[in-house]
């Protein structure tokens, strides 16, 4: 698993530590019951505090996109599959299909979708 943290980049490190893990995921390059580096082990490789990747892990674990199982380690949750549901694209029609009826813009809907994540 490769991810790079930019100190001077414009997202805090926990946000670019947890968007490169869901990355992985929804892309297939980590798969379901894949086990991640202790949260220990990849803030040493990535320079970070420790509370930074086990933020990144916290959220990842509230999106259900990862588990940890105790001391067993934490492993990958969900799937590809899972991550690129019709469920999921029924939503985002149905968003855009309300937020056009409502004249409401793409920048305004983006906002509203943001705040409700």
């Amino acid at each position: 698993m490769i991810i790079s943290v930019d100190p001077a980049g414009a997202q805090p490190p926990f946000e670019q530590v947890r968007e490169q893990i869901d990355g992985l995921i929804r892309r297939g390059e980590l798969a379901r019951g894949t086990r991640l580096p202790t949260v220990r082990q990849l803030a040493g490789e990535l320079g970070l505090a420790v509370n930074t990747v086990a933020r990144a892990y916290k959220e990842l674990e509230a999106d259900r996109m990862i588990e940890t199982r105790g001391r067993n380690g934490t492993f990958v949750l969900a799937s590809r599959s899972h991550t690129n549901d019709a469920g999921t694209a029924a939503a985002a029609t149905a968003l855009v299909r309300a937020a056009k009826e409502a004249g409401i813009s793409l920048a305004e809907a983006t906002e509203i979708l943001r705040r409700a994540w």
